[in-house]
């Protein structure tokens, strides 16, 4: 058994756990069943549940064995929130939710072999649980002071939280003891939002069974600024592709804070301190390179997506500046380049309009006057190609893949549009100009 413990701590991934010293003992005495959680409150997990699975696949790695739950029941509650109380999912969107996310989570283990994982799904124990039994059995087991003096109800008591809310944390204890018991499982973690809910569970065994088991938690993960990790003004970074395309999902953390990027590569990538260090190294000695940036973008991507999917996403963004064919593209991937730079959706009635209004349609230049500046300077490019002729309008050979263009003004400035016939059910709602996408935001400077 390596020294999983200090790894984790080395990676920058352990905020809290119990008694340290006796959790070390444990995991080197090894193997131990641990467990850890997902919560379908969205058709999706992301980037910090991404945390827990580089956990959950470093503790394989040193050779114990992982449990992974997708909370049918939990789901349906939903754990308390600091402010307002959760919408309840109908029963039918958790159970579509949680069949994805069993199919999601199952690319990040290994299921064969001695230490092979296995899904659970905690409805199988607490659906056919009758509600006397539950009070009976685990209800007696939680004080009401304690679980008044949990920081999340504090802060709710006074809007009011409801006895569903206030009663997640007697499921997720509920998980723990039943794994305990099924499975031998002596180790929960989760992030550290979760450590009151994880520490329940441990005294839950201790009181009901005697036992003693162990818990650690991860921290949760900022910007430089402070600001969630995962989140974007656009939204979420999701780990379904549907949702977040591998694209924007690379450029995303291809556009990593300098401050940011090697505590990153220590917790979304599996290399070596050695490896990490020596990048730290090279990106000190050239940090116009990003090399940093790019093999964290590219680890993550190859994880999550696949190594294909992160090729495509490599070569998406070099395309955009010229570095490769635009036309060579997969239609797929030139709909997510065309969607992350927020392209506007043109219309076309009988005649296509000039390029010098889809340059400033797409956002790479802010008038008309300042497009046929562009293009009489050579300046002005549609689908790479230098656009010589101010009065030139878009043509019909012009779309890639019959509806797609690719605007650039200079080196560094990038935009997109969207061409569609008039009458086909296409809407030009937007008002606003798109934001165009400079050069370093694609990792090619």
């Amino acid at each position: 058994m390596i020294d999983v413990l200090d790894e984790l701590k080395w990676r920058g991934l352990l905020a809290n756990s119990t008694d340290e010293d006796a959790l070390a003992a444990h995991l080197e005495a090894g193997p131990v069943t641990f467990y850890v959680g997902f919560d379908p409150t969205a058709p999706s997990l992301h980037m910090g549940n991404l945390v827990q699975l580089m956990v959950a696949r470093a503790l394989q790695r040193a050779g114990h064995l992982p449990l992974l739950i997708v909370g049918g029941s939990t789901g349906m509650i939903g754990d308390p929130k600091a402010t307002g109380e959760r919408v309840l999912n109908p029963k039918e969107t958790v159970a579509a939710w949680v069949a994805r996310i069993e199919r999601q989570v199952a690319r990040f283990l290994d299921f064969t072999g001695l230490n092979a994982a296995r899904i659970v799904n905690n409805l199988d124990w607490t659906g056919p649980m009758p509600v006397l039994d539950f009070l009976r059995e685990i209800g007696k087991h939680f004080p009401v002071n304690r679980m008044l003096a949990r920081d999340v109800v504090r802060q709710r008591l006074e809007e009011g939280i409801s006895y569903t809310e206030f009663s997640y944390v007697l499921l997720q204890s509920l998980d723990y003891l039943e794994l305990h018991r099924s499975y031998g499982c002596t180790l929960q973690f989760g992030g550290s939002d979760q450590w009151g809910n994880i520490t329940a569970g441990v005294e839950l065994i201790r009181r009901a069974d005697g036992a003693r088991v162990h818990a650690m938690a991860t921290p949760l993960l900022t910007k430089a600024d402070g600001t969630k990790f995962g989140k974007t003004e656009t939204g979420t970074i999701w780990l379904d592709p549907a949702m977040t395309s591998p694209y924007a999902f690379h450029q995303y953390f291809l556009n990593t804070e300098d401050e940011k990027v090697m505590e990153y590569l220590k917790v979304f990538t599996e290399r070596s301190r050695e490896e990490i260090e020596e990048l730290a190294a090279a990106t000190r000695d050239r940090p116009q390179l990003r090399l940093a940036q790019r093999a964290l973008a590219d680890d993550v991507t190859a994880l999550v997506h696949s190594p294909a999917e992160r090729d495509s996403a490599v070569a998406a963004a070099s395309a955009l500046f010229g570095g490769a064919d635009l036309a060579g593209l997969p239609e797929d991937v030139l709909a997510s380049v065309v969607a992350e730079l927020d392209g506007p959706e043109l219309r076309v009635d009988v005649e296509y309009p000039p390029v010098a209004e889809v340059l400033e349609r797409s956002g790479v230049v802010p008038s008309k006057g300042a497009a046929r500046r562009a293009i009489a300077e050579g300046g002005a490019y549609l689908n790479n190609v230098r656009v010589t002729d101010p009065e030139r309008r878009l043509e019909p050979g012009d779309l890639l893949h019959g509806r797609y263009l690719i605007t650039r003004r200079g080196k560094h400035t990038v935009g997109a549009a969207t061409v569609s016939r008039a009458g086909s059910g296409a809407s030009d709602g937007r008002q606003s100009v798109p934001r165009a996408t400079q050069e370093r935001a694609a990792g090619l400077t």
